[in-house]
């Protein structure tokens, strides 16, 4: 959908969720004072539930396995839940852009915490450093950094939400990638955020959501562990990716991305590669140039599947990356499980 399009739709679905509240519809309505968390993917919402515990139960609007964010459209109810949110946690940077949409159209309202800005802010500047290989600017590993790092998040998702112009359509960001529920420091830093939101929003509940965040930032430690020994053992082993959705753990865990660019941001914009990205890109997995295929199957289509193909025919491993939750898993266990499959694959391939 064009900007336009997406935006008068956004701003329908607003009314039209107006209109239901107006008739007395089940909108769940803010009448009864409950805190409601709205979360934009079960991606967010697993870390929200986290830190929110059986004090408040989180809503996610995408949880399809088989869905694709990007291209999401959302509905009156959809609409009527964000508006009707306390707080609304999101991934930001034009990736879940109908957030955006209904906050611009419905003249914002609720708190947010939007990963992007979080990984944007120069306030967590020091948790991204050393990505090339796990380790921080003075050495410290990825688990290190995360467990001396002191987060302080006033201010920096308030009521700002600057990114309904929708600079980021395109998903190019300058050459940032938008998908950093892979990167595992963002991560940390929504669960403190959502901390902070909730006990702003319910003061008695406090110390319980702090906890929380503090218990999710310990038990991320597994899952950076695992990521962090992959750096160590593999550093520098050359993958190639569909698109770049694992591209934070790709460089988290050292690993060398040979997929040539025009391949990666043709499918990540929604186009078809230049003939020559494509032949560049089977012959890396014909000629066994690369360890892993990193492949994402929410986006998939025929040159995406193509290249599965030649990676399986030349006996590279496929390791699948998602943009929601798989059934059953939370988000630590679902990062861990995708850390697992990596190190495995990078092992069979040795």
């Amino acid at each position: 959908m064009r900007l336009s399009s997406r935006t008068a739709f956004a701003a329908a679905a607003v009314a039209c969720a107006t209109t239901l509240a107006a008739c007395g519809a089940d909108t769940s309505g803010t009448d009864d004072g409950a805190i409601r968390v709205v979360a934009s993917t079960n991606v967010w919402g697993s870390i929200a539930q986290a830190v929110a515990g059986d004090r408040i139960e989180v809503e996610s609007l995408i949880t399809e396995p088989n869905a694709d964010p990007h291209s999401y459209e959302a509905s009156p109810l959809d609409a009527a839940a964000i508006g009707d949110a306390s707080l609304v946690v999101y991934n930001g940077g034009g990736y879940d852009h109908f957030v955006d949409d209904i906050l611009a159209a419905s003249g914002g309202g609720p708190a947010v915490v939007e990963a992007f800005a979080l990984f944007e802010s120069g306030e967590y500047s020091d948790l991204h450093a050393g990505h090339d290989h796990g380790t921080d600017e003075n050495g410290e590993s990825l688990s290190d950094a995360l467990a001396s790092e002191e987060h302080s998040h006033e201010d920096v998702n308030s009521d700002d939400h600057s990114h309904d112009d929708h600079s980021h359509e395109g998903h190019d960001h300058g050459g940032i990638n938008e998908h950093v529920w892979y990167d595992l420091a963002t991560a940390d830093a929504v669960a403190h955020a959502v901390a902070d939101r909730l006990s702003e929003l319910d003061p008695e509940g406090a110390a319980t959501y702090e906890a929380n965040a503090a218990a999710f930032h310990e038990n991320l430690h597994y899952a950076s562990d695992l990521v962090e020994k992959i750096a160590e053992t593999h550093d520098g082993a050359s993958i190639a990716q569909t698109e770049t959705i694992g591209h934070y753990l790709v460089q988290a865990a050292a690993l060398n991305d040979a997929t040539p660019a025009d391949f990666t941001n043709a499918i990540e914009n929604g186009t078809d590669p230049s003939p020559a990205a494509i032949a560049t890109t089977r012959q890396l997995l014909a000629d066994k140039q690369v360890r892993v295929l990193l492949y994402n199957p929410q986006t998939e289509d025929r040159i995406s599947r193509e290249m599965r193909t030649a990676a399986e025919s030349s006996g590279i491993p496929v390791v699948e990356v998602f943009e929601t939750l798989p059934e059953g898993v939370d988000y630590i266990q679902w990062q861990a499980r995708t850390a697992e499959n990596l190190a495995a694959a990078l092992e069979t391939a040795s």
